[in-house]
């Protein structure tokens, strides 16, 4: 939890996550207050200034919390990759909760939206990005999977799908070419945390009811990936470790369908940008995986055989069979369900829209050729006109 100082932003961390034996990036405070409408804090120990495991049960001992300023989280971040004995789970949480507040900077409707708030989000974004990366670069997708599940959710769905399409995104890249730099990686992550960028625009009435919308509210929640495009094209972000024509591409192709039918351009297989196939491929996954409060959710099995109806409409097939064997299930068509088409695996749903399966499973192998085209991304498609 983020407090206030005369003007100056904290935020609290565990005694578990404090780097040991090795110089702080960052500066620990105190709160020596003990009302809570009087918050004063104290700085106990500086930066490049090295705490060893008997000063830490002192301090453990002696203060019931532990506090960094705002403007230091990046280097937290950092730093929670060389924290000794620290599990992946207390690391992913604190990764999480960063990536929320990053993202409620821009969410919030109390504020002028602005090119320095875009700016100062997506250098925060890329932060979380960056230490969720050194988290989970080596699991497989039921390894993110289960960490996703053990995480607790916010009540903002739109906070907790981006951040988990982040994870699966960065996870599928690592299985679609295992020699992934971390920039890929990186970029990959990026796409998915800001997909839903255009949301900002959206009324949250809208953005937040699990019920079945309108068609005029249908209709206002297909302009989020234009209206996020938008925003990337009209406030210009300098940022020379992130290529915003990937991010662009993500945010504006999400939705496209790989047999031409999404929108807003109607685009069709490879002229979709493959970091948007991958994100579309996570999109859906957790939105039909992930524990709500709302709905219940299907089990991996039925989630991949819901899935595998879609190939060749919504979705990759070649993406989606190397995704499916990372996850190593064996598709046996005993699940007859499907998705319709304009299936919205960004927006929370009460229910499932599960309808009897019409389509037949598809199966596509991934080829030596499409891992050397892997990765080759085009900035400027030729777009079809929107019939």
């Amino acid at each position: 939890m983020t407090v206030i100082d005369q003007k100056v932003s904290y935020f609290s961390i565990s005694f578990g996550l404090v780097l040991i034996d090795k110089p702080l990036p960052y500066d620990l405070y105190i709160n020596s207050s003990t009302h809570a409408s009087r918050e004063k804090f104290v700085c106990i120990l500086r930066r490049d200034n090295a705490l060893s495991s008997s000063e830490l049960i002192n301090f453990r001992e002696k203060y019931y919390q532990l506090y960094i300023k705002e403007d230091q989280r990046d280097l937290y971040l950092r730093s929670l990759m060389v924290v000794d004995n620290a599990e992946d789970l207390e690391k992913a949480t604190v990764i999480k909760d960063s990536a929320i507040k990053y993202l409620q900077t821009i969410f919030e409707r109390d504020h002028e939206f602005s090119n320095e708030l875009l700016d100062e989000t997506i250098e925060g974004c890329k932060e979380s990005v960056e230490s969720m990366v050194d988290v989970i670069q080596d699991y497989d997708i039921l390894d993110v999977q289960k960490l996703i599940a053990d995480l607790s959710f916010h009540d903002f769905y739109t906070y907790d799908h981006s951040i988990n399409v982040a994870m699966y995104s960065i996870s599928i890249m690592k299985a679609l070419k295992p020699e992934a730099s971390r920039h890929e990686l990186v970029m990959a992550g990026m796409g998915g945390l800001l997909h839903d960028l255009g949301k900002v625009k959206i009324p949250t009435s809208i953005i937040n009811n699990p019920g079945k919308l309108s068609d005029d509210d249908f209709m206002i929640i297909k302009k989020h990936p234009g209206f996020g495009l938008e925003l990337l094209n009209e406030h210009k972000c300098d940022h020379h470790e992130i290529n915003f024509d990937i991010i662009k591409r993500v945010v504006g192709e999400h939705h496209e369908n790989y047999n031409g039918t999404g929108y807003p351009n109607k685009l069709e297989g490879k002229e979709i940008s493959v970091f948007a196939r991958i994100t579309a491929i996570a999109d859906f996954y957790d939105a039909i995986t992930t524990k709500r409060s709302y709905h219940e959710v299907l089990s991996t099995e039925d989630a991949l055989e819901v899935m595998a109806r879609s190939v060749g409409r919504k979705i990759d097939p070649k993406i989606f069979e190397v995704f499916r064997k990372n996850v190593n299930v064996i598709l046996d068509g005993k699940s007859h369900q499907e998705l319709p088409d304009d299936f919205d695996p960004c927006h929370p749903q009460n229910v499932l829209p599960l309808e009897k399966a019409a389509a037949k499973i598809q199966r596509s192998d991934f080829t030596k050729k499409d891992k050397l085209d892997f990765g080759k991304v085009k900035t400027d498609p030729k777009k079809k006109k929107a019939s």
